[in-house]
């Protein structure tokens, strides 16, 4: 074989080798670029797939409503985030770098993902205020505690999530007082009192007034002007079309459908295994 034959019979290898060095560099761009990157994630209970070579991209300061049938693993992909369930494979990676596949509940919350649940768990016997207050990312250690003062930061915090949750006037009224709805903003309140970068909030406006639903996605939309990345799953298509932002849809653990809330409302595979006909 001459010298000259000698890249021609090498070539497919070394186009091969930089085709993959290409891709690499540009999976490792849509990680770093992205707050929340999850890429071919699956996981498995007893043989049934609960999600399903699962990808779902957010930028930094996004918005997203995530819908689909129940069983679709919405709840599932939120455990995946938070901690509380390791993926059997595939990538989690949380602010351009830090793979939470690694990471425990605990550690994931202190990175600054929190996570409301469908139904309020507030501290109902202690005041609006006081429920702020215990949310705050204090030294919660016997010591810190005995001598913990709020600071002026801490106060304008409290402040600002006060008037952001609509609840200003009422800072001096017990929790247990308050309507479902404000339950909801409260507990709302006490994850922005930590300062989260990623919000991830599981059907907030179940059992709601249509005027409590109204304030709740002005409340959510005030949040993410606010540059905070929030997650929003919802079954209230009314109200995940006042939120104005992309929409996902999963089925059997995967993505059916993204865009807007027009654009999947009208996919025939999520009016078939969703909205119905």
């Amino acid at each position: 074989m001459s010298v000259t034959e000698m890249p021609v019979a090498h070539a497919p290898a070394v186009i091969d080798a930089q085709a993959a060095a290409r891709e690499a560099e540009a999976r490792q761009k849509r990680i770093t670029s992205a707050l929340l990157y999850l890429d071919g994630v699956h996981v498995s209970f007893d043989g049934f797939h609960a999600i399903n070579n699962l990808s779902l991209v957010l930028a930094a300061g996004e918005m997203r409503a995530i819908i689909g049938p129940n069983g679709a693993g919405k709840t599932t992909m939120m455990d995946i985030i938070t901690g509380k369930t390791k993926p059997d494979e595939g990538d989690v990676y949380f602010d351009g770098s830090v793979d939470l596949t690694q990471l425990d509940e605990t550690r994931i919350a202190e990175l600054g993902i929190g996570r409301k649940f469908q139904k309020p768990t507030v501290f109902e016997s202690q005041t609006i205020e006081d429920n702020l207050l215990l949310a705050l990312n204090v030294d919660h250690r016997v010591r810190g505690t005995l001598f913990w003062r709020r600071s002026m930061d801490e106060s304008e915090r409290i402040d600002r999530v006060l008037e952001t949750i609509r609840l200003t006037d009422s800072r001096d009224r017990l929790a247990g007082n308050l309507s479902h709805g404000q339950k909801q903003w409260l507990e709302i309140g006490m994850l922005l009192a930590q300062d989260p970068k990623l919000l991830l909030v599981d059907e907030p406006v179940a059992g709601m007034t249509d005027v409590e639903t109204h304030q709740t996605a002005e409340l959510l939309k005030e949040i993410n002007r606010h540059h905070k990345t929030v997650v929003v799953v919802e079954h209230d298509m009314t109200f995940v079309r006042e939120l104005g932002v992309k929409v996902t849809c999963l089925h059997e653990g995967t993505v059916l459908a993204e865009g807007t809330i027009d654009q999947v409302s009208q996919n025939d595979r999520v009016v078939e295994v969703y909205l119905g006909r």
